[in-house]
């Protein structure tokens, strides 16, 4: 066995020759010298921080086999189309694997020509898979997206809780669980189920900082997200909606705006969906609106933003979707369109599901997490980074709060009137209600019930309705009113209210904007790429890099990431020996690429 010097050595030179960087980052180094002394260990590292390479580099250096175990078929194809296009021997298996080819893979395993098998719990749960996989050199096991192990994650696979056979079918073969979103309950349960006992959890920070991220209240959601995407014109990116009905509206209108879109969701066939997603993986221009069944295990770098079209279900989704933009560090946008609707039906989905009373407690902790982050007056980045345990000293200049500063201010009186509306009208009825009654709208309901009658009729007329239910979030963010989910949404007042309606408390709010926000006039998420057009050469080698993803059949990003290509054109190397120079380029690259990249720019001289 190497001494750690020696192996830190090793790993460097493979980082570099191999993968085109020269040094590694955060906690990456450490990581792999912890997995090569033969430690089992948990990684948390934000999406695009680089974690594959905790346990490629290791592959690369150790004898015999490393085993990754993926739950996504997407996740799969794209690291091994990576790592083929590097020279890396990596192959996987899964559902999608005919029995000719699962022969040729298993042949080439026994023969020991393959340094990396990715493949899926369910194949590897197979007892013949099992015992096939015993009689290999395996030198390391990496669990990918460890968080769904956790029956209380986002994305919960319950065969990810079986994956404690490992330690008895290869106890002395190190496990390395990785993921990007766990909160400390998702992290005790990871190293419970994979009896992780003892190992290090190596945690790098949460922040995304290339990721600017916005949140504005509902009004006409269709508007506010056509006018969103008016700065991402010509990029890709990501919108998500609840429902299916929602996704197909959404993406005819985008159509009809002349903004490429596919839709995705359960309800299309697996060969539409399929093709849908090689068709936004393949294009750099096409917006996916989707259901949050899309979205794990792309690793598509070059997706510019990431909208919400309504709530999501927790901080860990909200993260794991924003996640997905910005892969290459360059700037891009997390964008979220929600209301009061929003927190009604999905505390209707919670309460109304079959989950045990436990669960469901630890849904609505979720949500109210999610609530509170939305409605927060400060940095976005505080609450959310708390959220995953990780102190964040803001502001941090790259949200709509840092941008665009709110004032706050004395919403005591307003607050003690809707709780007085509550109350007085049985605390039976929405807000839809709520707002008509104290707007003195003589409604049909409102007149039903004889609530134009009541002292708090009228009392609040100076206030239009959207500003009664950012008042009413508020409310609920901070435990003072609840949602009754069997009276259909009703407020109900909360034991927290009472030191507010006796004068003993005060409250304060967001100050209402006469109309919508301008722009601080700070630098957008996506203008680093809006010079992009006026130069020549890097449109040149983006239709270079197009032609080559399409003669060997995979996303452009397989080939060179965007990073990589401006690298090129700001440098305009001249030689093989000065392209060795620009991160991204490894050995077999600039074998493979380097005399057409080197004449492509030699023509632009």
């Amino acid at each position: 066995m190497m001494d750690a010097d020696t192996y830190l050595a090793r790993a460097r030179e493979v980082l570099a020759r191999v993968f085109g960087y020269r040094d590694f980052r955060g906690d990456q180094a450490e990581i792999i010298q912890h997995v090569a002394a033969g430690g089992d260990s948990l990684v948390l590292m934000p999406t695009g921080g680089g974690k594959s390479l905790c346990y490629q580099i290791p592959a690369l250096i150790a004898p015999g086999l490393t085993l990754v175990i993926s739950p996504l078929i997407a996740l799969m194809q794209n690291q091994v189309a990576q790592l083929n296009a590097l020279g890396v021997a990596a192959s996987a298996l899964n559902s999608t694997v005919d029995a000719q080819s699962a022969r040729e893979i298993y042949f080439r395993l026994r023969q020991g020509s393959l340094k990396l098998l990715y493949i899926s719990p369910e194949r590897l749960l197979l007892e013949g898979t099992l015992g096939f996989l015993r009689e290999l050199q395996i030198s390391l096991i990496a669990i990918d997206e460890a968080h769904c192990v956790s029956q209380w994650g986002h994305d919960f696979r319950p065969e990810y809780q079986q994956l404690h056979v490992l330690s008895e079918h290869f106890p002395d073969t190190p496990r390395l669980a990785l993921t990007a979103t766990a909160d400390p309950r998702t992290r005790e349960e990871i190293t419970h189920v994979l009896g992780l006992h003892n190992a290090p959890i190596f945690v790098s920070s949460f922040d995304r900082s290339n990721l600017e991220l916005t949140i504005v209240e509902k009004v006409d959601p269709m508007r506010q997200l056509l006018q969103f995407l008016r700065a991402h014109r010509g990029d890709s990116g990501i919108v998500y909606a609840l429902s299916r009905k929602r996704v197909d509206e959404i993406s005819a209108r985008l159509n009809a705006e002349g903004i490429r879109s596919l839709p995705y969701h359960a309800g299309l066939d697996a060969q539409t969906r399929s093709h849908h997603q090689t068709l936004f993986l393949s294009d750099e221009k096409i917006v996916m609106v989707a259901t949050i069944a899309f979205g794990m295990g792309i690793d598509k770098p070059d997706v510019r933003f990431v909208a919400h079209m309504d709530l999501p279900k927790s901080m860990e989704g909200y993260y794991q979707e924003i996640g997905r933009a910005g892969r290459d560090g360059l700037p891009a946008s997390a964008w979220m369109c929600y209301g009061l609707a929003d927190l009604i039906q999905l505390s209707r989905f919670i309460e109304d599901s079959t989950a045990s009373e436990t669960r469901k407690r630890y849904e609505r902790t979720q949500l109210d997490a999610l609530l509170a982050y939305a409605e927060s007056p400060g940095c976005r980045r505080v609450p959310l980074l708390k959220h995953f345990g990780q102190d964040y000293q803001g502001p941090c200049q790259r949200c709509d709060r840092c941008l665009n500063p709110v004032a706050l201010e004395d919403h005591t009186e307003p607050a003690r009137k809707l709780l007085s509306a509550i109350h007085r009208t049985g605390q039976r009825f929405g807000m839809q209600h709520l707002s008509n009654v104290l707007r003195g709208v003589s409604s049909e309901q409102v007149l039903r019930f004889e609530h134009h009658t009541l002292s708090v009729f009228g009392l609040g007329k100076a206030w239009a309705e959207e500003r009664w239910r950012t008042l009413a979030r508020q409310l609920i963010a901070r435990g003072l009113v609840s949602i009754d989910h069997e009276a259909y949404g009703a407020l109900r007042l909360q034991d927290a209210c009472r030191a507010l309606l006796r004068g003993e408390q005060q409250f304060w709010g967001t100050k209402a904007r006469e109309s919508a926000p301008a722009r601080s006039g700070k630098v957008k998420a996506n203008s680093p790429r809006l010079g992009e057009a006026s130069n020549p050469l890097l449109e040149a080698l983006k239709s270079w890099r197009k032609d080559q993803a399409a003669q060997q059949k995979v996303p452009p990003y397989v080939i060179f990431h965007d990073t990589t290509l401006s690298a090129i054109a700001a440098a305009r190397p001249r030689s093989e020996a000065e392209l060795s120079a620009i991160s991204g380029l490894g050995e077999k690259r600039i074998e493979r690429y380097g005399a057409a990249l080197v004449s492509l720019i030699r023509g632009f001289d």
